[in-house]
């Protein structure tokens, strides 16, 4: 495994891999690896030949008063994880990089999809991601990318994106990776304390609640987010930032379950916002 700092380095690796008929996996990442990103790597190694990892705390992605500069970081940690299952190249370059003196290029998705859920108290969040992952895309030109099913929102976004602007990476959404307890891996749990990292629980909990509620009858979303909201408000230190029951492809609220749907849901615990979400469908294929 190697890692490179800067876009020639590797696209002169990438442009030997391709001639040689490798076909190329990648996985976008902010660091601080946990093991939901080691599955996305695994994954990768799966159905592609050659395994790239970007480490790239993205500073267009964090709103002002967001958490840019306390954001984890520990790249030597990152690299051991990497070499561990298989990675054979990390891309980490610095934020002089990816925005040189003078940028002010950026994809920006319009529409209902990014103003919804995280996007409605985000605003610029969307567009930072979209601007990051395009030009990610042009530089390591993947076949495969790889992304977590947590950010739900986020996976939605980048795919209309390749959608629309024709990208050939084929995007490919792995499932939600979990503590033992139930809590989704995410970078930001380290911002828990104690007993932070024990309410949190009641995520997991609610989706759980609202899962048995679907299996056995209940359709109405307004319902549901009820229910969810009660539960949730068992946790003394819960603030709810949003609960909605959606339509998986265009985000758009729903009133009632019917095929594929998406239970999203942010919430903070003192200062950690905190997602997760449950994908499910009903009735016919």
């Amino acid at each position: 495994m190697i890692t490179v700092k800067t876009i020639k380095e590797l696209r002169s690796i990438i442009d030997l891999q391709k001639s040689n008929g490798k076909t190329i996996g990648f996985v976008p990442t902010m660091g601080f690896l946990h093991q939901g990103h080691l599955s996305l790597m695994q994954t990768s190694k799966e159905k592609s030949d050659f395994t790239v990892v970007s480490i790239f705390v993205n500073p267009t992605q964090f709103g002002p008063k967001e958490d840019l500069a306390t954001y984890p970081r520990d790249l030597e940690r990152d690299q051991a994880l990497c070499d561990s299952v298989g990675v054979d190249l990390i891309f980490a370059p610095e934020v002089s990089e990816m925005y040189p003196e003078g940028y002010s290029t950026y994809v920006d998705c319009e529409g209902n999809i990014t103003k919804q859920l995280c996007g409605a108290s985000r605003p610029s969040h969307f567009k930072g991601v979209t601007s990051v992952v395009a030009k990610l895309f042009n530089i390591v030109q993947p076949d495969f990318a790889f992304f977590g099913q947590k950010d739900a929102q986020q996976v939605a976004v980048i795919e209309k994106m390749v959608r629309e602007l024709n990208f050939s990476v084929k995007i490919i959404p792995c499932p939600i990776v979990r503590e033992e307890d139930g809590l989704a891996m995410s970078s930001r749990n380290t911002y828990l304390d104690t007993e932070q990292r024990k309410e949190a629980l009641v995520l997991n909990r609610a989706l759980k609640e609202a899962k048995k509620l679907i299996e056995n009858g209940e359709r109405e979303a307004e319902i549901l987010i009820q229910r969810l909201t009660q539960v949730i408000e068992t946790s003394k230190s819960a603030i709810i930032d949003y609960i909605q029951i959606v339509d998986v492809r265009s985000l758009e609220s729903i009133s009632k379950i019917e095929g594929e749907f998406l239970i999203a849901l942010a919430v903070k615990f003192g200062s950690t916002r905190l997602i997760d979400n449950y994908r499910g469908r009903v009735g016919g294929q």
